[in-house]
C-alpha cells in the first residue's frame, strides 16, 4: 500500500505538471511535491528501523515524519483558501469579504489549538501534540469547506466536475479518516497489519484516486455567471462589493475672506472700464 501510495504521488505530480495546474492550485502542487519526495525517505527510514541493527533510525524516522505532518498541515490551510478562491471566482464581492473572515476562522483555530496543547509534555514529546493539534484544526477547517460547497454548489453554479470540487471531496475523505482511527485506535491494537489501520490507508489511496481521475477528466470550465438582479446571491455581492469602499471624495473650499473679494471686484471694475474706454477712443 505504501509503494501504491507513492506511485499515486508520482502521477499526481505528473498530471499536475503536464496539465499546467500549478498556476492554479500551488499550494496543492506544493502539498503533492512534498509528499512525492516525503514518502520513500519514510518508508526507506522506516524499514530500516523495522530491522534488528536499525535502532539508529528512529530518530530520522521520527523527525522526518512529523516535519512532514506539520508541513502539510500548513500547506493545507493555503489549498482551502485556493479551494474557497476557486468557487467563489464567479462573485468577487462575496469572495473578498469571505477570505477575510476565513482567515479570521484560520487564526482562531490556530488560537484554540495552541491553547489546548498540554504542554505537560517536554522534550521532543511536545512535537506530536503540536503537529496533532494542528491538523486537527485543519481538518475540521477542511470538513466545513467541503459541507459549505455541497449546500451552495447550484447558488454558487459550481458544477460537481470541477477540480476545486474534487479536491476538497478528497480532502474531506481524508479528514474523516483522520477523525474515525483517531477515536478508534485506542480500542485497537496498534500494529499496523490491523483491519482499521489497512482500511485507513484503502481510504488514504481512495482519496488519492479521486485527484487522479479530476486530473485525468477534460478541463471544466466554468461559464459566466448569468441571474436576475433580483436574485439573492446577487444582492449579496454587490452589498460585499461595496464593503470597504469609502467612495470618491469631494474636495470642500473654505469660504474666502470678505475683503479679499472686494478687492478683487474692485479690480475687475477696473479692468473693465479701462477696457471700455479703450474701445470708446478707437471708435
Amino acid at each position: 500500500m505504501s509503494v501504491a501510495e507513492f506511485l499515486l504521488w508520482a502521477t499526481l505530480a505528473f498530471l499536475f505538471w503536464k496539465r499546467d495546474l500549478v498556476r492554479r492550485f500551488p499550494a496543492m502542487a506544493s502539498y503533492v511535491a512534498l509528499h512525492l519526495l516525503a514518502t520513500p525517505v519514510l518508508i526507506l527510514s522506516f524499514y530500516a528501523y523495522a530491522q534488528p541493527w536499525g535502532r539508529v533510525y528512529y530518530s530520522v524516522y521520527f523527525y522526518a515524519y512529523w516535519a512532514v505532518y506539520m508541513a502539510s498541515a500548513v500547506l493545507l490551510c493555503f489549498i482551502c483558501l485556493e479551494v474557497f478562491r476557486s468557487a467563489l471566482a464567479a462573485f468577487p464581492g462575496l469572495m473578498k469579504i469571505g477570505v477575510v473572515i476565513f482567515r479570521w476562522a484560520v487564526l482562531i483555530s490556530l488560537i484554540v489549538t495552541f491553547a489546548s496543547i498540554p504542554f505537560s509534555h517536554h522534550g521532543v514529546l511536545l512535537i506530536p501534540a503540536i503537529a496533532d493539534g494542528l491538523m486537527r484544526s485543519v481538518s475540521i477547517l477542511e470538513l466545513c469547506l467541503l459541507a459549505f460547497l455541497c449546500l451552495s454548489m447550484n447558488a454558487l453554479r459550481l458544477s460537481i466536475r470541477d477540480l476545486a470540487f474534487g479536491i476538497a471531496l478528497g480532502f474531506g475523505l481524508l479528514s474523516t479518516n483522520d477523525f474515525a482511527l483517531a477515536s478508534l485506535i485506542s480500542a485497537v491494537n496498534a500494529s499496523l497489519t490491523t483491519p482499521l489501520q489497512l482500511t485507513y490507508e484503502a481510504l488514504v489511496l481512495v482519496a488519492m484516486g479521486i485527484w487522479t481521475a479530476y486530473c485525468l477528466l477534460p478541463e471544466y470550465s466554468r461559464k459566466p455567471v448569468i441571474m436576475p438582479a433580483s436574485s439573492a446571491i446577487y444582492r449579496w455581492n454587490e452589498i460585499a462589493s461595496a464593503l470597504g469602499h469609502t467612495g470618491t471624495q469631494v474636495a470642500i473650499q473654505q469660504p474666502a475672506n470678505g475683503f479679499f473679494l472686494t478687492d478683487v471686484e474692485k479690480v475687475v471694475e477696473k479692468v473693465l472700464s479701462r477696457n471700455l474706454k479703450g474701445r470708446e477712443s478707437e471708435l
